[in-house]
């Protein structure tokens, strides 16, 4: 099916990669973004859905001193996030809590609770620990992975253990898992690696090339689903993967980023360079598989494609569910368009 779009838009100044879901705010549908400018003043906008779900209001307007490639808010203070900076010559990593008072009439100064400093090489997200009021967060360079203990209340933070995936693996990015707080998954140049954090030793992995995300579903213990640049989206059933349990087409370009919906395990939402956010339903199971058939979930259902939403004129690169609202999501464009949507429409019966 294809659509245009009848979501609601908002504008940044700059350019931007980078949305996250305010998970922590219980009392609104919000979402962190942030710009990519090489030579204005970078800024982080706090935006909030409004009561009657008819506008997108921009709550908070904060400068940040560099372009900001990765940001991820905290799971447990609606006030306190991760940024992945470039100053243009290095990158670095920080956690910042906004300050209050706040408002969007001038642009407030964040407050940097700690730097993640542990890093020589470019450094390409940070990964805060999804149970509950964890202090436990994970930054990843190319070649490392760092898991840090935070106290923000001393704005500090302590290096637990790093450890190196090797000089023949550039790592790109990863999720946590949901199911299980010492686990990660973390995407490379020609696999998917599992990492058990008590030891920070690899334990397993899928030998995939050129995967670019990952997303660990919420509801499905065993399931993650991938993105691949040239070859779509699969998903997996981790207790087997040698193959995946099912196949998704993607984007007629690279698909850059994928999200499970948080409480609807059969959606999923791809983003890509091809300037289209993908909606999917996908009931794959490894016991609906059948012998001699890796795919045939996909074919029980004749197009797994429920919407495409296209009202974007760049390359879509940042994606997020609202936990608060399931059926909410936001994306965002290198243009710095954000557009919120409402898939109630195709919401799986019950």
């Amino acid at each position: 099916m294809q659509g245009g779009s009848s979501g609601i838009g908002y504008g940044l100044k700059y350019q931007a990669r980078c949305i996250s879901d305010v998970k922590a705010d219980r009392d609104h549908t919000s979402f962190l973004t942030g710009t990519l400018s090489l030579k204005e003043e970078n800024e982080v906008h706090l935006l909030r859905l409004s009561s009657g779900g008819s506008e997108l209001l921009c709550e908070g307007l904060f400068s940040h001193p560099n372009e900001i490639w990765d940001l991820a808010s905290c799971p447990f203070d609606q006030r306190i996030f991760s940024t992945v900076f470039s100053t243009g010559e290095s990158f670095g990593a920080a956690i910042w809590q906004i300050p209050e008072p706040y408002g969007q009439s001038n642009s407030s100064t964040l407050e940097c609770v700690a730097s993640l400093d542990a890093h020589v090489g470019k450094i390409n997200c940070v990964l805060w620990c999804p149970s509950g009021n964890s202090d436990k967060l994970i930054s990843m360079d190319e070649q490392n992975l760092v898991l840090w203990s935070l106290d923000s209340s001393k704005k500090s933070a302590e290096v637990l253990s790093k450890e190196s995936a090797g000089m023949r693996h550039s790592l790109s990015g990863g999720a946590w898992n949901p199911h299980d707080v010492n686990s990660i998954a973390a995407t490379s140049e020609s696999s998917i690696q599992f990492w058990d954090l008590r030891t920070m030793k690899k334990v397993n992995s899928i030998e995939r090339a050129h995967v670019r995300n990952v997303d660990y579903n919420l509801k499905r213990e065993h399931i993650l689903v991938s993105a691949d640049d040239e070859s779509g989206i699969h998903l997996w059933d981790l207790r087997k993967t040698n193959v995946p349990v099912q196949e998704l087409p993607g984007h007629t370009h690279w698909t850059w980023a994928v999200r499970c919906n948080p409480e609807y395990e059969e959606l999923i939402l791809s983003v890509g360079t091809d300037s289209a956010v993908n909606l999917w339903f996908a009931s794959a199971s490894s016991e609906n598989k059948t012998a001699g058939s890796p795919v045939e979930a996909s074919r029980q259902r004749v197009n797994p494609l429920l919407n495409s939403y296209t009202d974007y004129e760049d390359s879509v690169y940042g994606l997020a569910w609202s936990l608060r609202e399931p059926w909410i999501f936001a994306s965002l464009s290198y243009d710095g368009r954000v557009v919120i949507e409402s898939v109630k429409p195709f919401l799986p019966r019950r």
